[in-house]
């Protein structure tokens, strides 16, 4: 009667044990969408100045409750303009561009909470903000001609945990750019890659850009599926 009373005992723990293992997952994928925009030589410090759209896709490598690596595939568009700008370049100079960037980088997040559900014995939260840092390449093609560079992307966001396996958030990345020529898409005419005829090293006078995502990912491959760990 005990022995029957002990069976009965793990055969109602176990569907509770796999429940919590399911709960932890090794990747998530997703899609992201919303804006991107420049600062370079035609905006140096007005955040948001002719946003663009911009959208692409993650995938993260869930570490541990606090880590992840995130890597991504980011297409937006860039745009500035210098007719309103407060600096005069040599001879009245004026210029306007638009470009396409594709982005492709891994980048290091770290959560300030522990990001789960299902683990409170431990302090998770479904709500987190985060920090990321990284690198990364992009690829500017055509007009004027075909950039490629690296970029140092630094970025903040939340996650939050809608269900056991989909997760929703937004991010706020600026990735600084080792080229100082992705304003420029014109043969003529005023440059913005050296307006001032003054070279900087290192990341001084380069262009940069950024991403304001929204982002939808689903939990991918669970590390467990059985109460054996």
């Amino acid at each position: 009667m005990r022995c029957a009373s002990y069976i009965g005992c793990l055969f109602l723990l176990l569907p509770l044990c796999q429940l919590s293992a399911q709960e932890e997952y090794t990747w998530e994928m997703g899609a992201a969408a919303g804006g991107s925009f420049y600062m370079g030589d035609a905006n140096y410090s007005r955040l948001f100045k002719d946003t663009g759209p911009a959208g692409g896709f993650i995938a993260r490598y869930l570490l541990n409750p606090h880590a992840a690596i995130k890597s991504s595939l980011t297409v937006g568009r860039i745009a500035g303009d210098t007719k309103d700008f407060k600096n005069a370049y040599p001879d009245g100079g004026h210029t306007s561009f638009t470009r396409t960037v594709f982005d492709l980088g891994a980048q290091f997040e770290y959560n300030f909470w522990g990001y789960g559900i299902g683990n409170a014995y431990r302090g998770d939260s479904r709500f987190t903000p985060y920090l990321a840092g990284g690198l990364g390449f992009t690829f500017a093609p055509k007009p004027a001609e075909n950039i490629f560079t690296v970029n140092i992307p630094l970025g903040v966001g939340v996650k939050y945990k809608l269900t056991p396996r989909v997760n929703i958030g937004c991010e706020f990345s600026m990735h600084f750019s080792l080229s100082d020529c992705l304003d420029v898409t014109h043969d003529e005419g005023l440059k913005l890659d050296d307006p001032y005829q003054i070279k900087g090293k290192g990341l001084k006078n380069k262009d940069s850009y950024a991403f304001v995502l929204l982002f939808v990912t689903y939990d991918l491959f669970p590390k467990c599926r059985d109460c054996n760990n």
